[in-house]
């Protein structure tokens, strides 16, 4: 089966700086890649919002909020794509999930989520 888990959530002060990584994985062991991939927030008590998204050629798009500020980015030879966060603000404060789509040698495309990483920023 295919999965998706994220990872490099923690505290930071604001203004600094952190990385998270959404690694795809397949059960089987079969050769996959990520295509698309998307990174989510939720903060508590708010709608889950969409941060940034990367496409398979490398392409990205970026919520307003987070322009010149976050980064995505992947490498396809570790099936992983980040999301590196500067100048963080408490109002980055979140969980946040990985969306991907996730192709197989054999399949088209499955979606995946992430389990979440919690993001605090301390202001």
């Amino acid at each position: 089966q295919v999965e998706v888990v994220e990872s490099g959530g923690g505290l930071v002060q604001a203004g600094g700086s952190l990385r998270l990584s959404c690694e795809a994985s397949v059960t089987s062991g079969s050769i996959f890649q990520i295509d698309r991939a998307s990174w989510f927030r939720q903060a508590s008590g708010k709608q889950r919002e969409l941060v940034a998204t990367i496409a398979a050629d490398g392409s990205t798009n970026y919520a307003d909020f987070v322009k010149g500020r976050f980064i995505i980015s992947r490498n396809n030879w570790k099936n992983t794509v980040y999301l590196q966060m500067n100048s963080l603000e408490a109002e980055d404060t979140a969980v946040y999930y990985c969306n991907a789509d996730v192709r197989t040698a054999i399949t088209n495309p499955v979606n995946r989520w992430g389990q979440g990483t919690q993001v605090i920023v301390s202001s």
